[in-house]
């Protein structure tokens, strides 16, 4: 490929203020939703991430807006209820606070607000939510309600009551009225279902019960330390099961508190600044803490005697201060996440602390903040409410010299618009046509249109902005153009499927676009699923339409959602413009207007599964659902990429062709052919499995029968990061895939199939079943850094890397001197190198080619395959994203851009320097 390497695409990162798990702890017999992590940003952003799996999808991305931000999260659960011997499972709801008086609960399947509460109260600094009721607590008091209510802390002193009951957000009382110290209260817990500990600004634990509002117990830390401020600051406080209270302050010290007693048992300094947060497991045997001095120290029980503590480990995990963090356990999955202004959460194994490797998770948003208009070079990114257009051009005097570019001024890009959309709504989605002449910029509230006409005179674009049709223009969760630029997609909030028609391009300066003012709506299938399943839980936040794409001809549409399904659309019939336009769009869009007078007609569903539903025609087209929807089956994991495989060789329909001939009983005939171009969907799932799907057909394509996901390499199956996004290179008769994820670029040869595994791994040993080989773990636990890891973090660490301590297994080492064979892999862009320079081969293709029975080099003496089946480079990183702005010179593929977002060049705001830390800086580090 033909790469522009992009590193000046701004994208500043916002800082993780909250994190909050569904759960904590989820047992075997215990009915609950499946978890998921919501991360709170300061740009009013909720992200909400899946753990299953150890995959860490970020599944959707809720949008905040001008001037607010998410700075508490808190998840409660619905008691659950047995109805005619079904349970349905209690709903999992989402509130936050932002700094005002207003707490807000979250509607996860429209992703906006579903209801707000506030008072006659302070700002609203900290809130937490009630433990669920245990069975024993129950039946003590029958008339007990056993949902979980709120407590918030304010700037003010106060502690308020929020009710959650009946499905609803009120004030329930004011608990604790502002004290004369005015001590705002900035860390709140519950102790239990009746005791609430509140953490405040003048060295204070006050201890409250919610049940009269009493003062239990004043807990005080005394006075801070000499030449520093006389008031201690209480920024965590948490509770053990069995009670106890540990708190972290601005003396870098935490503290544990008798449970009963509200008595100092024991302190502990282990931080050179403030403690912000505080993390324990379910059980109450460790503790973490995260300070502003950069470090995540964990603390056990030290000895068999009662109540102290010890620091077992500390490390550095973020570059920045450690502001949050949540811990979970149950499924597999023990992890403690952890945040702050670096903006990248960090995931941290629990029960095997020291054992496993620790994970960040990318900042940059799963879904691309970026797209192109190839035809003229265009590249567009977005973030908040602000857009910039560049354009980028090939620099003739470019070398390869990595100084020489850093020293000669910019010269294959120009800024060539920027756009501050109006409003207080963040952007959620933004698409250009591929002409470059179209854009569409989507908020949670409207859809915005906009012309891009180029000035003659100067290098940069005109924007004006276009009038929309009325009824299409109340938000969007996703908006895209299809690929000839006549049809707008729009998912609404709510995931409903839209289609707009495009009428006039308007590509000349005098014209401007029309649109039709009447938008398509497409029906999915309607899954079946069960009441009690909707009604409870994650409602049917999992429905959600994550991902769309369009063929290449535009003639069919594909959608998934969060649960697996995918759900496909055709166009049928053949476009005929010889049919008379509206006139007057406006007259069009009244009831009163005749179909027969406009390019706009409705018949009759000939689907059962539509019912009696109109279906639109609109010159001489029809979208309707795919007959063979209904045999792509359901996937294990939700799909990230959905890409057409394009073709080169598909006969496009010219314009005005009409399709079938007028008749006197019906002037304007309507085909209900299906397309017949290219229909061969590629689907990548978050755990990285890769389907191509036969869309006209319901069914596999020949090339994914042949190649499932065990034969791909195992280096790519065990990959952590999720796969991004694709490209498609179909230069000089190659059928490529490129697969791009946060720190890797793969290709893949679809013209043939991949070799077995067994001659990928080099005869690695491992089970056949039902077709497909299974690995055995290694005599390490496992220390691959793979896919298979028992708590959902990096993976176990080889008893060879651990540098302290016991390792996991006694060895009896003899010590003689063994050579041991190893070769750095090391690769160029360029994959068909056998062209060019007589270098000797990768002994990995060496060993590959003699197994797998492929075609061999242009000699037929070569024992290797000179072009392989794949091919991966990790020397782009962190990748934004990748997108087509060329068709390239020819021999050379598609002309891209590989824009890069390096997190030491966010700009993050200023942190706290120990002692001689002014020797990083001096050798850059």
């Amino acid at each position: 490929m033909d790469i522009h390497r992009c590193r000046f695409v701004p994208f500043p990162p916002s800082t993780i203020n909250a994190l909050a798990f569904s759960h904590s702890h989820i047992s075997k017999d215990q009915k609950a939703a499946p978890p998921r992590l919501a991360v709170g940003r300061a740009n009013g952003d909720i992200e909400l991430w899946n753990p299953q799996g150890g995959a860490w999808l970020q599944e959707t991305i809720i949008r905040g807006g001008k001037d607010r931000s998410i700075d508490g999260l808190v998840w409660t659960q619905d008691p659950t209820e047995e109805v005619d011997g079904k349970i349905f499972i209690g709903k999992s709801r989402l509130f936050s606070i932002g700094y005002t008086t207003t707490v807000t609960e979250w509607d996860f399947a429209k992703g906006r607000p579903l209801r707000q509460a506030s008072g006659n109260h302070g700002e609203i600094w900290c809130i937490a939510a009630q433990p669920p009721i245990s069975k024993s607590e129950k039946g003590a008091d029958p008339g007990q309600w056993v949902g979980q209510r709120l407590i918030a802390g304010c700037t003010d002193g106060a502690l308020v009551l929020y009710s959650t009951e009946d499905e609803d957000l009120q004030l329930q009382r004011v608990l604790v009225r502002p004290s004369a110290k005015k001590a705002k209260v900035i860390s709140v817990v519950f102790q239990n279902r009746n005791i609430v500990v509140a953490g405040c600004t003048d060295s204070t634990i006050r201890i409250y019960d919610i049940r009269n509002g009493s003062t239990v117990r004043n807990m005080t830390l005394g006075s801070g330390p000499k030449g520093g401020p006389k008031e201690i600051i209480v920024w965590s406080v948490k509770a053990l099961r069995d009670g106890t209270i540990v708190s972290g302050d601005s003396t870098g010290e935490i503290k544990i508190w008798d449970g009963k007693l509200y008595t100092l048992r024991q302190r502990i300094k282990s931080h050179q600044q403030d403690v912000l947060s505080l993390a324990t497991n379910f059980d109450g045997s460790a503790i973490f803490s995260g300070g502003m001095d950069r470090r995540t120290v964990v603390y056990k029980p030290a000895g068999k005697g009662k109540g102290r503590w010890a620091e077992v480990a500390h490390r550095r995990f973020h570059t920045h201060d450690v502001k949050t963090m949540a811990s979970f356990e149950g499924g597999g999955l023990s992890v403690i996440v952890s945040g702050g202004p670096d903006a990248a959460p960090t995931v941290v194994p629990l029960g095997q602390y020291g054992f496993e490797n620790q994970r960040s998770l990318p900042f940059l948003p799963q879904d691309t903040l970026i797209r192109s208009a190839p035809k003229h070079g265009l590249m567009m990114n977005w973030w908040d409410r602000e857009i910039h257009i560049w354009h980028i051009r090939k620099d003739p005097d470019c070398t390869d010299n990595d100084e020489d570019i850093e020293n000669k001024p910019p010269q294959g890009r120009k800024l060539v618009a920027k756009i501050l959309i109006k409003g207080e709504a963040n952007i959620t989605s933004a698409a250009l046509n591929s002409e470059g002449s179209l854009l569409a910029v989507s908020t949670n509230s409207e859809i915005k249109l906009f012309q891009l006409r180029p000035k003659v005179e100067e290098d940069i674009l005109r924007v004006s902005k276009l009038p929309g049709p009325s009824t299409c223009c109340s938000g969007a969760r996703l908006i895209q153009f299809s690929p000839n630029g006549k049809w707008l997609c729009i998912i609404r909030p709510d995931s409903q499927i839209l289609l707009l028609r495009l009428l006039t391009s308007g590509t000349s300066s005098a014209s401007s676009p029309t649109f039709h003012p009447k938008p398509t709506k497409l029906t999915r299938l309607d899954r079946k699923t069960e009441k009690h399943i909707l009604l409870g839980g994650l409602g049917t936040y999992d429905r959600t339409i994550a991902q769309l794409a369009f063929s290449a001809d535009s003639r069919i549409l594909a959608v998934s959602d969060i649960s697996g399904h995918i759900d496909t659309f055709v166009l049928t019939g053949q476009e005929d413009l010889s049919q008379a336009l509206p006139s007057n769009l406006s007259e069009a869009a009244s009831p009163s207007s005749s179909p027969s007078s406009s390019c706009e007609s409705e018949s009759d569903s000939d689907d059962p599964d539509e019912g009696n539903a109109k279906k639109q025609t609109i010159c001489g087209q029809t979208w309707r659902r795919n007959p063979s929807a209904a045999l792509i089956p359901k996937l294990p994991s939700a799909p990230v990429v959905l890409s057409f495989r394009p073709s080169a060789t598909s006969s496009k329909l010219p314009n005005g062709t009409v399709a079938l001939h007028s008749t006197r009983n019906n002037p304007n005939p309507i085909s209900h052919s299906l397309p017949g171009g290219e229909a061969r969907l590629l689907v990548i799932t978050s755990t990285s499995q890769i389907y191509e799907f036969e869309v006209l057909k319901g069914s596999l394509s020949d090339w994914s029968r042949r190649n499932p996901t065990s034969v791909f390499p195992e280096e790519f199956k065990r990959t952590l990061e999720t796969v991004r996004g694709c490209i498609w290179d179909l230069s000089l008769g190659r059928e490529r895939v490129w697969l791009y994820s946060v720190g890797w670029i793969w290709m893949f040869d679809l013209s043939r199939d991949l070799p077995s595994s067994s001659s990928q791994n080099g005869g690695e040993r491992g089970v056949v079943v039902n077709g497909s080989k299974k690995r055995k773990r290694n005599g390490n636990g496992g220390g691959s850094g793979g896919r298979e890891r028992a708590s959902g973090a990096g993976g176990a660490i080889p008893d060879s890397q651990l540098g302290m301590g016991i390792s996991r297994s006694m060895k009896r080492v003899i010590h003689e001197e063994v050579e041991e064979d190893s070769q750095l892999i090391q690769g160029s862009m360029d994959v068909d190198s056998d062209t060019n320079t007589p270098d000797l081969p990768d002994l990995s293709l060496l060993r590959r080619g003699s197994k797998d029975g492929g075609k061999r080099g242009k000699g037929g003496g070569s024992s290797y395959e000179p072009r392989p089946h794949d091919w991966h480079t990790f020397k782009y990183r962190p990748i934004m994203g990748v997108v087509l702005i060329g068709e390239g010179e020819e021999g050379l593929g598609p002309e891209v851009a590989v824009v890069e977002r390096p997190a030491w060049e966010a700009g993050l705001p200023g942190r706290w320097e120990g002692e001689q830390e002014w020797r990083d800086r001096e050798v850059g580090l």
